[in-house]
């Protein structure tokens, strides 16, 4: 029988190769993640590590406020759709306008309308400032009535001004004063500063300050004789 030979080894076995150790893997904290601290929108609330979850849900209890009272103005706006309110000065009676010493001696008086053609708004006039000026400068102001305005109603409105103010004109200005006193018609600008509130049902807005401009040329009625007719005119509505 033959024998069984084994192979020749050539110098000695070590086996495999043994891998060299992996690293540690290294862990990096990102601000805002996790434990970190936040910083939510819209309003970029920073909150420690111990307040992440409050400042997550304050945030997001406030930006849903926030969405759901703008869709409340939407509906409001487009069920009731407000229109602006005209206001005109239908009479004006001037029968004094006299510039003596720097002083200004005037007795004007006004008749107002104000006309609120909305459906569904009632409006609250808490306060109406009337001011008088002429070439830019004011020489009167006096306070008129507060009342409410119901819904499609046309409310009357006067108002006076008498007495006298000192006013510096310049050159310009006294002679722009001797042409209108010549042609007997006066150019007088009304600012009307109102303080209102809106009434929707049963709810009130908050007040809002609308400015109204009227730009009147007013006749010189003097010794019961006026120099011209007077154009009714309606003014403008400014929001402030």
């Amino acid at each position: 029988m033959g024998e069984t030979r084994q192979p020749h080894l050539n110098g000695a076995y070590y086996g495999p190769s043994i891998p060299p150790p992996s690293k540690p893997s290294k862990s990096y904290h990102r601000p805002g993640r996790g434990g970190g601290g936040c910083c939510c929108n819209p309003f970029s609330c920073c909150c420690s590590c111990l307040m992440n979850c409050i400042c997550t849900c304050i945030c997001q209890i406030i930006f849903t406020i926030l969405i759901v009272v703008g869709l409340i103005v939407l509906v409001l706006w487009l069920v009731f759709r407000p229109n602006t309110v005209k206001f005109h000065v239908n009479e004006a009676s001037l029968t004094e306008f006299n510039i003596n010493n720097n002083t200004l001696h005037y007795n004007l008086a006004l008749n107002l309308t104000i006309r609120n053609p909305n459906k569904r708004i009632g409006i609250y006039y808490d306060r109406i400032e009337a001011r008088a000026f002429y070439q830019g400068q004011r020489f009167s102001t006096v306070e008129l009535q507060k009342f409410y305005q119901g819904k499609k109603n046309t409310s009357n409105v006067s108002a006076e001004f008498k007495g006298s103010q000192l006013v510096l004109l310049g050159n310009n200005e006294m002679s722009k004063y001797n042409e209108d006193r010549t042609a007997g018609r006066y150019e007088i600008d009304i600012k009307l500063y109102l303080r209102i509130r809106m009434k929707f049902a049963f709810v009130k807005s908050t007040r809002v300050k609308p400015k109204i401009d009227c730009d009147l040329k007013i006749p010189l009625n003097s010794n019961g004789t006026a120099s011209g007719t007077y154009e009714p005119t309606r003014c403008d509505f400014d929001w402030r």
